[in-house]
């Protein structure tokens, strides 16, 4: 199970040094991200992806549930009130709860991913005042020793907490 980890660092000379410090403490690239206000080159530094600017995922729970929800209702209408001459079953249900989710999904999906990160809010001003916004996406059982490794060499990184669980995909 993976933590992630906040930070916020001064600049991007900051960031690189910190970014060299957690490759050689063994955290592969692929779990350390970074953003920064638009028109800041970040150089070589990761990038946070669309999925972790984004409120994609949220976007896609939602849709998932709501449009199942809404395709297992319209299921159940029709069948309480059929079309003339057809005989439905229970598999009407299914089938339109499946295009509801699907339609659903789809639609919220495309909604969300113009939706700021709503974790990522609380970090909005310092971005935009220049700041650098690390995440670091680490195991559980090295969240002290990665934490402390940080603040002792690197006393400008501000540390900003943690989420309890990060998505299995992102």
């Amino acid at each position: 199970m993976r933590r992630r980890l906040y930070f916020l660092l001064p600049d991007v000379k900051s960031a690189k040094q910190v970014f060299k410090k957690l490759l050689l403490a063994r955290i592969e690239d692929r779990n350390i991200f970074f953003l920064a206000k638009e028109g800041v080159a970040l150089s070589d530094l990761p990038e946070a992806t669309m999925l972790q600017k984004s409120d994609e995922i949220h976007g896609l729970e939602v849709g998932l549930m709501v449009g199942g929800a809404t395709g297992a209702l319209a299921g159940v209408v029709a069948m309480m009130f059929p079309p003339s001459g057809l005989v439905m079953g229970h598999g009407v249900i299914l089938a339109l709860s499946l295009i509801g989710a699907i339609a659903g999904v789809w639609a919220s999906g495309m909604i969300a991913s113009d939706v700021p990160n709503t974790r990522l809010e609380k970090f909005s001003k310092e971005i935009e005042r220049g700041k650098i916004l690390m995440m670091v996406d680490i195991p559980k059982h090295q969240i002290g020793e990665i934490a402390d490794m940080i603040k002792e060499r690197h006393p400008d990184a501000t540390p900003r907490g943690r989420d309890p669980s990060i998505p299995a995909f992102p």
